[in-house]
Order: C-alpha cells, then structure tokens, then sequence
C-alpha cells in the first residue's frame, strides 16, 4: 500500500496515464540487475540521507513532503509574480521521483543504526533512477527534471523551468533540514558536554525552541526528556 503522504501528492498529477506510471513505481520501487531484485529500505521509514540531512527514520517521506511544498510555492511565484508558464505534472513527477532510489542504498542493521548496500558501492540513487526512468518508458522531460535535480553537482544542470524548480526545491529543504539538526547537535553539545546522535527534525526543532525559552538549562532539560522517550520507545 503506497503511504497516505506520496499517495496525495501523486494524485496532484493532472496527466491520468503519468499519475499512474509514477503510483505504480511508488508502490513497486525496485530495480533489477544482473538477474538480482533490489528492494531497500520501505519507504515510509527510510531516511533520506544517512549524514547531512534527513538521517532518521522517517526522513524521506518528510524531505518529498517538504519538497513538494517548497517547488508549489515556487511554482506560484513564477506564475503569479513573474508571469511565466510552468507544467506542474512535471514538477511534482520530479519532486516525487528525484531521491525514490535512495532507500535502495541503505540498509538497516539490527542495532537500528544505518549504513550503505552492496549496490551502493557500485552505483549510486541518481544513477539508478535515471537508467529505471528509460526502462520504464517515462517521457524525457520528467527524466531530465530528475536526472538535473542535483544542479551544477550532477550530470546536468537544469534546463527547463520544470528541472530548476524541482532542483531548488530539493536544495532548499535539504539545506533547511540539515542546518536545523546541525544547531540542535551543536546545542546539545554545548548543554551537556557530549553528542547527541540520531536527531529527528522533531527532537532537533524542540531543542531549538527550548534555548529560544529557558536558556541553555531548557536544552539541557529537552535533551533529557528527548533521552527518556528513546529509553522508553527502545523498551
């Protein structure tokens, strides 16, 4: 069952035949090589990054959810204020797609740490989304958007409206996310004298705002409560 979160935004998709073609890789996001089925991580708690941003449970999800927040708004901002044109199918099929292949990168030890896949080591999730794009027949113009949506650090840089959006989006809420952890972990740090490891955007946003309100002994104070609930969850 495709989660309730990617399900809303696929069906944002106006074009019936790509909405189908993008629910059904949603659902199926798995790739085949040398006679060998590669599946990852389930969607719905693989992180979206294992260092800079999203490293948590949960983290891809949120990461495409935000994203597609961030490219809509961009999307309104050329329309409305700038007064161009944009193909939203395009947009959110590239949003939706982009990072699919990431949890097929990274696997879970028993231990609940993370760590990369055998398939890592030879390719990498921009490699394999693109190749899986062509096998699966999806128009050029959504596998351009994926394939530049890393910008100058990729293959290609965006050129259409469609792939800048997408890249931008992706860059905002990736950059967005790892700052807020990175001030939580410096936070705590600072607080109670070690490092604080795992950190959700959650944990890290209560963190944050405990400073803002009481003060390094807020953090102190959050960093334990978030200590407790672990312990508590764990058990």
């Amino acid at each position: 069952m495709l989660h309730p979160k990617l399900k809303a935004l696929a069906n944002k998709i106006r074009d019936k035949k790509l909405r189908e073609k993008i629910i059904e890789l949603l659902e199926n996001p798995t790739f085949e090589i040398g006679g060998k089925k590669y599946t990852g991580l389930p969607l719905e708690i693989s992180p979206a990054g294992l260092s800079h941003h999203h490293s948590y449970q949960g983290g891809y999800l949120e990461h495409v959810a935000s994203s597609a927040d961030i490219a809509l708004a961009l999307c309104n901002s050329m329309e409305k204020i700038y007064g161009g044109k944009v193909n939203r199918d395009l947009v959110m099929a590239g949003v939706l797609l982009h990072d699919i292949f990431k949890p097929l990168t990274y696997v879970k030890y028993e231990n609940g740490s993370l760590g990369k896949t055998r398939l890592a080591d030879y390719m990498d999730h921009l490699s394999i989304i693109i190749s899986e794009l062509v096998r699966r027949d999806f128009p050029l113009e959504i596998i351009h958007v994926v394939s530049a949506h890393h910008g100058e650090y990729g293959p290609i840089r965006p050129r259409t409206v469609e792939a800048l959006i997408c890249h931008l989006a992706d860059l905002i809420d990736s950059r967005l996310n790892a700052e807020i952890l990175n001030a939580a972990r410096y936070l705590a740090r600072r607080a109670v004298g070690e490092e604080l490891f795992g950190l959700t955007s959650k944990e890290a946003l209560e963190i944050i705002s405990s400073k803002s309100v009481e003060g390094w002994e807020g953090v102190a104070k959050a960093v334990e409560k978030i200590r407790r609930k672990r312990k508590t969850h764990k058990a």
